[in-house]
């Protein structure tokens, strides 16, 4: 059994068929409890999921009555083995009782962080496969059939962050196996995907380099600088410069040293970042 949430909502049942609750608040209270397994979450949290701010005052018996109707569809089809309860009662609210790998959102978590143990090892291939296990489970924007309140929404962030994460160590890794040109195409996508994301620009600025197309480096270059002067007014970051004028003069300084952790490159959590507000966003 498995709740997925990395796409449209559904529930995968032990005997492997896949399930989509069809009433909204049922998917979106499921939705909230998957995110946080194992854990009571408190009634007037679950209440401001469902109805904002300003829960009717019938707010409580209806939230009784979701879950009555959320437990009587877990068991009519038949998601689990029968005489497991999933959907307990525990103060001050509801608890989902269900392991992180059966979330696929926490099992995708599990496998990042999996990814970067063997990242920070040197053993590209293993964190490659683990990476590629985790951007498997992503099947197109999260809960995309169910309404986000306020309270979902911040986890949905999350979820955009660790997946930007995987992306950006998929990336990470190619660089390190030097298959440069074979990531061409996807850092393309990334780039219009994140206009404001400083390092997917760069990964393919200093891959184009690498692989001998010195123009189009350039050109991805002033792509950037435009892109940032129009949205930001600023200039690229200083280290984003510095590739530049290594690319200009051909200096023989070899780029990638640009983005040698221990030679000054960002840091990750600069890395990691999305940039979506009107900050400078140095990087350097």
């Amino acid at each position: 059994m498995r709740f997925n949430l990395l796409g449209p909502f559904e529930i995968r049942t032990d005997d492997g068929r896949t399930y989509a609750p069809k009433a909204p608040k049922i998917s979106q209270l499921l939705a909230l409890l998957a995110l946080r397994p194992r854990e009571a979450v408190a009634v007037d949290v679950l209440a401001r999921e469902l109805w904002g701010q300003s829960p009717p005052g019938s707010a409580l018996r209806t939230l009784q009555t979701h879950v009555y109707h959320a437990r009587k569809m877990l068991a009519g089809e038949r998601v689990t083995e029968p005489g497991r309860d999933l959907l307990l009662t525990e103060a001050p609210g509801y608890r989902l009782q269900v392991d992180d790998t059966e979330v696929d959102a926490l099992t995708m978590e599990g496998l990042v962080h999996r990814a970067q143990r063997e990242f920070a090892a040197r053993a590209w291939e293993r964190a490659a496969d683990l990476v590629e296990r985790a951007l498997e489970l992503w099947r197109g924007p999260t809960l995309s059939n169910v309404p986000v309140g306020g309270v979902l929404l911040g986890r949905l962030g999350w979820l955009e962050e660790l997946r930007i994460r995987v992306l950006e160590l998929r990336i990470d890794i190619a660089g390190q196996l030097g298959r440069h040109k074979e990531h061409l195409p996807e850092l393309r996508t990334l780039v219009a995907d994140y206009p404001l994301h400083e390092w997917f620009h760069g990964q393919l600025i200093t891959a184009l380099y690498r692989s001998g197309r010195r123009i189009e480096a350039l050109q991805a270059y002033q792509n950037l600088h435009a892109i940032l002067q129009r949205e930001l007014g600023v200039e690229p970051p200083a280290h984003l410069q510095r590739l530049r004028a290594d690319i200009l003069d051909r200096a023989g300084s070899d780029p990638a040293l640009l983005w040698d952790r221990s030679g000054g490159a960002p840091a990750r959590p600069e890395r990691c970042r999305l940039m979506t507000s009107t900050t400078t966003g140095t990087g350097g």
